[in-house]
């Protein structure tokens, strides 16, 4: 089987426009969560999430492509090109066919569709511009970063809630794996702070009005933000072959579902999924320093990673530094997994993990290593990223040091 290396990231979130800010970020334990920045902020219940600011589009996009790119579009672009220049890589004739993209988002082009709601609806326009379906469908960052780049393999988008992510990535190992590409852009993208994108999320009554809190026992739900990150996953021997820095390997994927509820998860789902990434990259239990936790802030999902990781690890669990990023950059929904990958390449390549900040009191039912509020030196072999979305659905990456 081939194996995959990543030899490119790129970024742009709350936290920062690329990823030696993002990094630095983690490190310092800066919290991006604020006050929000919109139309009608006062009309919604929840006012606090993380969103990139000074941020200015016509300084990265032409006023024509702007016409054609949503704002998870504009992150996924961004994102992209900066991996492609880490990676070194152009495509041209063969390469081009041998290269794809798969990109995860949930709401695709929701900043779109909530500004034509309100002028159709809210008002009263009759028209709207025609280029509104290539903005707000779901596939729209994939096919602009294809486009912009001539990527002429494997494309198309994953959209698995706050999996989809580490889904899409996992898929670009298969490709990768199974021969069908030599070289897949991959990540995933989400802009859904916008008014109606809020007030959805408020009425399912998991969002927090003051902070996102992991793992502790004052926390009291979720925060959301919008951003996006993009790798370079390349099969190992092309990479070496070209002379490529590698930052790491991916070693592993598992997906699961829990076929039980559509919002409430599952311990067992969740440790089934992190079985099998440590099965399919050959890893023992022992092995993993370092785990990524989806850890939203919310008492269901907190406990019930914290028993699948129990689960899964035994004895090792108390050996184990887990941290959830969400309470700096808040939950990114589709593109959450990619983003917190960044923290597992942290952690592999310069022994940095990134903390739990927020964690000020210990909740009996959360009892692990969360690297509680201050960043930690701690070399690590193998790291775990988990992604468990509404709908039961689960997908871990294992990465190694290279």
């Amino acid at each position: 089987m081939r194996r995959v290396v990543i030899t490119g990231a790129g970024t742009i979130n709350p936290l920062g426009h690329d990823v030696p800010s993002t990094l630095a970020a983690m490190q310092a334990g800066r919290c991006a969560i604020g006050p929000l920045d919109m139309p009608d902020v006062d009309r919604l219940m929840i006012t606090i999430g993380a969103q990139v600011r000074d941020y200015d589009e016509a300084a990265h996009f032409s006023r024509q492509d702007l016409t054609l790119f949503d704002r998870f579009t504009q992150f996924a672009l961004l994102s992209a090109r900066q991996a492609l220049a880490q990676a070194g890589l152009s495509f041209e004739g063969e390469a081009a066919d041998r290269a794809g993209v798969i990109l995860g988002t949930s709401g695709g082009g929701l900043t779109t569709q909530d500004d034509n709601y309100r002028a159709v609806y809210a008002e009263g326009k009759n028209r709207v511009h025609p280029f509104i379906v290539p903005r707000l469908m779901n596939n729209a960052a994939v096919s602009q970063v294809s486009i912009a780049h001539n990527l002429r393999g494997p494309a198309f988008t994953v959209s698995t809630a706050c999996a989809s992510s580490n889904h899409a990535m996992g898929q670009a190992l298969a490709m990768i794996r199974a021969g069908l590409a030599d070289v897949m852009l991959t990540g995933g993208t989400e802009a859904m702070l916008c008014f109606g994108g809020i007030k959805a999320w408020e009425g399912l009554r998991v969002m927090s009005r003051d902070g996102c809190r992991p793992f502790c026992a004052t926390r009291n739900g979720m925060v959301q933000g919008e951003g996006g990150a993009v790798f370079v996953f390349e099969d190992r021997d092309h990479a070496i072959a070209r002379g490529a820095e590698i930052l790491c390997e991916v070693a592993g994927f598992a997906m699961s579902s829990d076929a039980a509820d559509i919002v409430t998860p599952s311990a067992e789902g969740a440790a089934r999924a992190m079985r099998g990434a440590l099965a399919d990259g050959g890893i023992g239990a022992e092995d993993v320093g370092y785990i990524n936790a989806h850890g939203t802030g919310t008492t269901a999902n907190d406990r019930t990673e914290t028993a699948a990781i129990h689960d899964v690890f035994g004895d090792h669990a108390g050996s184990l530094a887990v941290s959830s990023t969400k309470a700096m950059h808040g939950h990114l929904i589709g593109g959450t997994g990619a983003v917190e990958l960044l923290a597992c390449i942290m952690a592999l390549r310069d022994g940095v993990l990134a903390p739990t900040i927020g964690l000020t009191s210990a909740d009996p039912e959360c009892d692990l290593d969360y690297v509680p509020n201050t960043a930690r030196q701690s070399p690590v072999d193998v790291a775990l990223s988990n992604a468990f979305a509404f709908g039961g659905l689960n997908a871990v990456i294992a990465l190694r040091r290279a």
